[in-house]
Formats: structure tokens, sequence, C-alpha cells
């Protein structure tokens, strides 16, 4: 068991050391980095001194479990870094960490105090001992720490989802499975700390290696699936060079203090028909909703707004149906007919196979081969 401790503590250390090489390195890398290296620190203490270290050294053995309170600000901290366009570290980030801190100083400060911190320990070997009520309410913040920012990450998760469909005309080189992956994992690793906590310490059943044992072995798992995705993830939300054109991401925040009349509604809609009809910025599969906007001559957020009311979609599926309703016209166009139907969706600015075929059902409610076939 150790033997894979000690391969998942290398893989973390050697992530971070690949990070460091990655050119230009954004925020949600630097942050990757450190996550890293604490997990490969984290689980490599733990495999030179496991069992000798729960067993003996109660006192220490607790600091190691103050660690956990820096899993969940690590998982959210990264998932709001890909996602925000921010490029520095806010400070008011570093509020997360606070818990963990106060964790941390108290076990200092109990260790200069042996008759303390003996109670202080992580096992059943001393019967009839009761923990300070202390260190027992920093176990309670530990264990609700990992279910509070498993739900407040999978929150801004399904915000992100929201933001990305008012934004982007295609999904090809945005995967957000994989960070709905990390989350579950994070929540199932934490489920399984609470339950065997619970079932070690209030009925006495598994010894404190096991439960310690299967931790670290789901931990192993963890990095290297966070090392392998995170070294290839780009950030979601990336800005313009002019300032005052950037993406969407909260759009109701930005215009519903702002006054819109019918007349300019109209010709808002008016505009937006006119270049969609013209120009078809559509065939183009990177278009984005600052794209537009800056094309139509219109703020993002007011365009934004334009198509979520008037004409009840989002920007993924706004661009999408004009997308399907040239497949439409050019599968049934003779002028076409030495194209197969995948390659007119790639001419109608489709850049993904699954993604047309899923989009054109949506839309139509047929596949595309049964579209044609229908003759409509």
């Amino acid at each position: 068991m150790s033997y894979i401790f000690l391969i998942a503590a290398f893989n973390a250390l050697f992530f971070a050391v690949l990070l460091l090489q990655k050119k230009p390195r954004a925020l949600h890398d630097k942050i990757l980095f450190y996550w890293m290296v604490y997990l490969g620190l984290f689980t490599a203490l733990y495999t030179f001194s496991n069992h000798e270290l729960f067993a003996q050294i109660n006192h220490i053995s607790s600091f190691i479990i103050s660690l956990f309170l820096l899993h969940g600000p690590f998982l959210f901290l990264y998932v709001d870094s890909l996602t925000s366009g921010r490029r520095k570290f806010s400070p008011r980030s570093l509020t997360h960490f606070v818990p963990f801190s106060f964790f941390f100083i108290y076990l200092v400060i109990a260790g200069w105090f042996p008759q303390y911190s003996e109670k202080i320990r992580m096992d059943h070997v001393a019967i009839g001992v009761e923990p300070p009520l202390v260190f027992v309410v920093f176990l309670i913040i530990t264990a609700i720490s990992g279910p509070v920012y498993f739900w407040v990450t999978f929150m801004k998760i399904n915000k992100i989802r929201k933001s990305i469909l008012n934004n982007y005309s295609t999904t090809k080189d945005i995967n957000l499975e994989w960070l709905k992956t990390l989350i579950y994992i994070f929540g199932l690793i934490w489920s399984a700390l609470i339950i065997t906590a619970v079932i070690h310490h209030v009925f006495h059943y598994f010894s404190m290696t096991f439960c310690t044992d299967g931790l670290f072995l789901s931990l192993s798992a963890f990095i290297i699936l966070v090392g392998f995705f995170g070294l290839r993830q780009k950030e979601i939300f990336t800005r313009f060079q002019e300032p005052d054109i950037e993406f969407v991401t909260d759009p109701k925040v930005k215009y519903q203090n702002i006054p819109l009349s019918e007349t300019e509604m109209a010709d808002y809609i008016a505009k937006i028909n006119g270049i969609m009809e013209q120009k078809k910025p559509y065939l183009d599969p990177e278009l984005t909703l600052p794209a537009l906007a800056a094309l139509i001559d219109i703020p993002s957020y007011q365009l934004s707004r334009v198509i979520n009311e008037k004409f009840g979609r989002n920007f993924f599926d706004f661009i999408n149906g004009y997308r399907v309703n040239e497949v439409k016209e050019k599968i049934n166009d003779p002028a076409f007919q030495n194209l197969s139907i995948l390659g007119i969706a790639f001419e109608c600015g489709f850049n993904s196979k699954s993604a047309f075929n899923r989009i054109f059902k949506k839309m139509t409610g047929l596949t595309p081969s049964e579209y044609k076939k229908s003759g409509e």
C-alpha cells in the first residue's frame, strides 16, 4: 500500500514541476501548482510515517487531520480561477484558509502543555480519555467543510454552464465534465471519510490504519485525476483586448438597473436580424457573444439581454438555431448534393460531429439522416 501512496506523492510533485515549465502560466496554473505541492507533501508525510504516527504520536497526528481543511479551499479556488477571468490572486481568497490556520495554531499552542495535548488523539487506545471541547469543535468544522465546499463548487459549476451557453456558440474545447467528475470524487472521498470516522469513533469498528489507508488510497486516485487533466486545462473565460468588450458571466446583474425602452429593444432586434441574415456570422464555428456584439455594435450585456428576453434563447441555442436552418436549406439544395451531411454541417458553422447530431435532433426532433430521408 505504501508504494501506491509513494507513487501518488511522486506524481503530484512531478505534475508541479511540469506546471513550472508551462508558459505562460495562468492563475489556475499557479493555484494547481501549490495544490499539487501540498498534495504531494501531504501524501508523502503519511507514506513515511502513517501507522507509527497515529499509534504513537497522537498529538502530531492531529496536524495531518487539520490539513484536510485545505482540500475544499483548493478545490473551490481552482475551479473559480478557471472561470472568473481574473489574472491575479485576490487577498480575499485567503479567508478560505482561516479555519485551517486557527486549527493549526491551536495544535501548536496545545503542544506546549503535555497534559492537555495528551487528550488530543485520533484513536481509541486510551479508553476513557475525553478529548478537549475545542478540539472536538475543530473536528466538526473539518468534517462539515467538505460538504460545504462540495455544494458551493457544484453550484458554481452549474452557474458556469449557464454562462458558457450565454457566451459561446460551441463547446468543443470547453470541457466541464472532468471538473464535475473532480467535484464528485471529492464528495465521494469526503463522504467515505465521514462515514468511516463515525463508525470508528462511535462504534469502535475498523482500525485507524484501515480508515486512513482507505482514505489516502482514494486521495491517490484524486491526485492522478487532478494533475493529468489540470495540466491540459485552459481557462474558460478570457477577456478581449478592448476593455469595454467582455464575456457576460452574470448578465442580469449588469442590466437589471439599466432601462431599455421598447423602441431601443426593437432597434436592437432589427440590427441583430439584419446582421444574421446579411453577413451570416454564425458560419464562424468560433463565434462568441462579444464577437457578435462588436460586429453589431451593441454592448455584450445588452445583446445577451435581447437574445434572452426577446428571442427566448441563450446565445448557444440562438446561434445554433441559425446553423441548423442553414443545414436544412443546404441538405435540400442540389448544389450541395456532392457533400455529406457532416460536410454540410461543417460548412454551416458546426465543428463537431457529436455536437451537430445532438443539436440538430434537439431542434428538429429528427436526426440529420432522418431529416434528409423525410425530404422536408
